[in-house]
């Protein structure tokens, strides 16, 4: 038996998903990416031909992602796209290094696969990524989050310069502005700075030698006039694609749970039904045709499917992990193989906009 063999076994994976659980959580996921940097993560399943997909003119494996917030410098894209990931971003990056907010700061909810975190853009700076993703493997798809350093004057200038960074060597970049541990942050996704920030993102693109696909990521805790205001910006703006949402400030689905009082964002599966309400409201309002990354919430093969029921291209995944651990993308890719089939579809992007007005009025349900 070999190496991939062993870790592929179900009890090895329990005991080692175990034995995370029971450390300190920013030490567990500092030891996962260690692992993953050694080899020592399970080889992905072979794709189903079913889950090939595009997304902006990026030719996609599979359409199940890894979630910013994971690989934060860049460590390990290599290793995550073969543990099964058709698409990795990496990031939040910010122009300098900034360690971020004090320990603690990021907490377990067990008893509701949930995850909260302030965090607060802890990475390394542009230059460290830049360095690792220039010997990355170019067939995989990776994309770059930028964002702001918390000091800065300017945000938006700090978008720019992780444009003008990144080009040469994303597949495509991801504004975050929504991340709510950043002070001000979010204050982006009102109309007039967003109309701003996303001048300045498309003009500085224009500028460079290679055309990258520019994504949006946007909160789950927008109103309907919010959610109006950002789609007539993004249509007009030029940038290509959407990702709903980030994390939630909201506690309504784990009040009283122990760390459920801590503040940050709100991730893992009790983020499903709000990020993927948003979701298919913001595809209401941006048409049937505008690339659409759905985030927030997946832990199982249905609740991906329902992503696309609501309105996504592809998606991606995070906080579950944690609980499920890495085999958990086997199993959402085959939940995605076998809705494809039974419905009678080709291709997993027949999924794609299905059940949208049932997920926007919140009549749809797992």
């Amino acid at each position: 038996m070999g190496w991939t063999d062993i870790l592929r076994n179900k009890g090895v994976q329990k005991f080692t998903r175990d034995a995370l659980l029971r450390m300190e959580p920013e030490t567990a996921h500092r030891a996962t990416i260690n692992a993953l940097k050694f080899g020592f993560a399970p080889k992905g399943a072979p794709d189903a031909e079913s889950l090939a997909t595009a997304l902006c003119g990026l030719k996609l494996p599979n359409p199940v992602g890894m979630a910013a917030g994971f690989d934060k410098n860049a460590e390990v894209p290599g290793p995550l796209a073969k543990v099964g990931f058709g698409f990795v971003e990496v990031g939040t990056v910010t122009p300098r290094p900034q360690t971020g907010n004090p320990v603690p700061r990021l907490f377990r909810i067990p008893e509701a696969m949930g995850v909260v975190n302030r965090l607060g853009f802890n990475n390394e700076g542009h230059a460290a990524a830049f360095e690792r993703l220039t010997d990355r493997d170019r067939s995989q798809v990776i994309g770059v989050n930028i964002g702001a350093n918390k000091d800065s004057e300017d945000f938006v200038a700090d978008y720019v310069l992780g444009v003008k960074a990144f080009s040469p060597i994303a597949d495509y970049l991801t504004a975050n502005i929504s991340s709510p541990n950043t002070p001000g942050l979010r204050n982006l996704q009102s109309d007039e700075a967003l109309t701003r920030l996303l001048g300045a993102i498309t003009e500085t693109r224009a500028a460079q030698p290679r055309q990258t696909p520019v994504f949006l990521k946007v909160a789950p805790d927008l109103s309907e006039p919010e959610m109006d205001d950002i789609a007539r910006v993004v249509l007009g703006s030029g940038i290509d694609g959407l990702i709903v949402s980030n994390t939630t400030l909201s506690r309504e689905p784990v009040a009283g749970m122990p760390n459920a009082d801590q503040t940050g964002g709100l991730s893992g599966k009790p983020l499903f039904a709000l990020a993927t309400q948003r979701l298919a409201q913001m595809r209401q309002r941006l048409g049937p045709d505008f690339p659409i990354i759905g985030v927030g919430g997946i832990h199982s093969g249905r609740s991906a499917v329902a992503k696309f029921e609501a309105g996504a291209n592809a998606v991606q995944l995070y906080s579950a992990l944690v609980y499920g651990g890495l085999e958990m993308i086997d199993e959402i890719k085959a939940g995605l193989a076998r809705a494809v089939a039974e419905r009678g579809l080709t291709s997993v992007a027949g999924l794609t906009g299905t059940a949208v007005d049932a997920w926007a009025s919140g009549r749809a349900d797992l």
